[in-house]
């Protein structure tokens, strides 16, 4: 099976598998990001991104865990550019996702304002079974092997809101 596949699933294959994160804390989401970290019961060990990088030019994936200010946008998009092709972002939490109960003028009203993001993990806090589950989703979809949407998965066509 090796030599019949193509040389950019297996370049996918092991991006997927071989993560880098960036160590990056904004808020409270940051300990629950920690403790998937260190924690022997959901460890990052065992999907392959044990590696936690602390320099953008070391990193493939930054997760933002927490509330982001309207001053600090510009500081994570700057480390954002100053990371490695291909990248990827994990929004963690309410706060990063949309602002959350800290939805004012000086919070930023999602992360995807001022840069992609690839997956959401919900919660306030998000449990870190939670943040393990995001980035299996992202492994998946850096392996082009993304999981079915909701719509296919229930049979609901058509129920989408009319443009």
């Amino acid at each position: 099976r090796v030599l019949l596949t193509t040389l950019e699933k297996a370049q996918n294959w092991a991006r997927g598998n071989a993560i880098f994160p960036l160590g990056f804390g904004l808020a409270c989401c940051a300990i629950e990001m920690i403790s998937v970290i260190g924690s022997p019961r959901v460890d990052l060990a065992r999907i392959g991104a044990e590696a936690i990088r602390f320099s953008p030019r070391q990193a493939d994936l930054i997760i933002l865990s927490g509330r982001v200010s309207i001053k600090m946008a510009p500081v994570i998009r700057r480390i954002y550019d100053q990371m490695l092709e291909p990248k990827w972002v994990i929004a963690m939490g309410v706060c990063s996702s949309s602002a959350g109960m800290f939805n004012n003028y000086a919070v930023v009203q999602g992360a995807d304002k001022f840069m992609p993001v690839d997956v959401y993990v919900p919660g306030c806090p998000p449990r870190p079974e939670a943040l393990m589950y995001g980035i299996i989703k992202l492994q998946n979809k850096i392996k082009g092997e993304p999981d079915m949407g909701w719509r296919a998965r229930y049979q609901a066509e058509g129920t989408g809101e009319v443009a």
